[in-house]
């Protein structure tokens, strides 16, 4: 997910635990005890504008057509028309989507009711800690564990703090094994203490028309600027520049542990490291979430997330949409950890336990 969100995108880090899920899995979002009545009048008219937003905004302009077409086709045979609730509706149409073209990030739910004063970045709820557990897991080994990349200024403080106090480290763990999504803050945050040259990371694409109609998702800066595309797309190249103050993270080794369940912000930040080599990649697969975008109203009280551009490797023009980051070391994600301390020189019975960790 890209950097400080616009408009159109902001509400993936509210979302971000729920869309990092495949599109079988109930949605924290749709837990609630009692699910709004389905109504079909509502439902045809979310299921038009739906089918018009995809059409018009999807990353891939035929796929986006694609899913356009076979949701009118059903909508026009009766098949959106009764529903035991508004989940089970919201449940359908995503499965439909899905059974068209698979994206990690594309569903359609309720839309979470605003607060007031509650601008579109509002922190993670209590089961989802931007930063888990942060220390010195061994001597000279430093170790941090994120949940998400909210992109807060709480968040970027603690950062801060912990690459300050950890800048001696000899060799750094990255455990990303539980982490959701999110934007770039943090990556560019932590990047100028790892390299010591200016690097292109990944590439990302936005469709054009959607950049005309409303505007960037993605916000440019010093680390994300316009490069030439092909067309139809408008290219951004994710940069890193080194920090002007050297600090021993720049040539300490960096272990980034991986899961089925690392989703989208991390996986830019698996195949950013991965691809520059400045990290070794150790767990498993990630889970293949690799296109950008945001919440898109619906009516009636219902949104989706439409992605709009994708992240991928400039030298092959491969994303990990649907595929994953594969791992340079592939272990089961709970021997990850032991794997990156046996790499380190560590003896993982003589590691400080994660429990003592803030």
């Amino acid at each position: 997910m890209p950097k400080r969100l616009s408009a159109l995108a902001a509400l993936l880090v509210a979302s971000t635990a729920v869309m990092a899920q495949s599109p079988q899995q109930p949605a924290a979002a749709e837990a609630a005890p009692a699910p709004a009545p389905f109504v079909a009048e509502e439902a045809k008219e979310v299921v038009q504008t739906l089918a018009t937003q995809l059409e018009e905004n999807f990353v891939f302009p035929e796929v986006g057509k694609q899913y356009a077409a076979a949701l009118r086709a059903k909508l026009a045979s009766g098949g959106y028309s009764s529903f035991a609730d508004s989940r089970e509706f919201a449940r359908a149409v995503t499965a439909d989507l899905q059974a068209v073209h698979k994206d990690g990030h594309l569903r359609i739910g309720r839309a979470p009711p605003q607060q007031p004063g509650q601008g579109p970045r509002r922190r993670p709820g209590p089961d989802v800690q931007p930063i888990e557990k942060s220390g010195w897991i061994a001597d000279g080994v430093a170790y941090i564990s994120f949940g998400m990349f909210p992109g807060d200024e709480e968040t970027l403080a603690k950062l801060r703090t912990f690459l300050a106090e950890h800048s001696n480290a000899k060799t750094l763990i990255i455990d990303a094994r539980g982490h959701r999504g999110g934007g770039l803050e943090e990556m560019d945050l932590m990047f100028p203490y790892f390299y010591g040259k200016p690097q292109t990371l990944v590439q990302m694409d936005t469709r054009v028309a959607v950049e005309q109609r409303r505007g960037s998702p993605l916000e440019d800066g010093p680390t994300l600027v316009k490069v030439k595309g092909p067309e139809g797309v408008v290219r951004r190249s994710h940069n890193v520049i080194p920090a002007k103050e050297v600090t021993g993270l720049r040539t300490a080794k960096i272990f980034l542990l991986t899961s089925k369940r690392t989703a989208s912000a991390a996986e830019h930040l698996s195949l950013s490291l991965k691809r520059t080599g400045r990290a070794t990649l150790i767990g498993e697969t990630t889970a293949g979430a690799g296109h950008y975008g945001g919440m898109v109203p619906l009516g009636h009280d219902f949104a989706a997330f439409i992605p709009v551009g994708r992240t991928f490797d400039p030298d092959n023009n491969q994303g990990w949409e649907g595929t994953g980051v594969k791992p340079d070391v592939e272990v089961p994600a709970d021997q990850a950890l032991d794997e990156a301390l046996r790499r380190a020189g560590v003896e993982p019975a003589r590691a400080k336990t994660l429990a003592s960790l803030n």
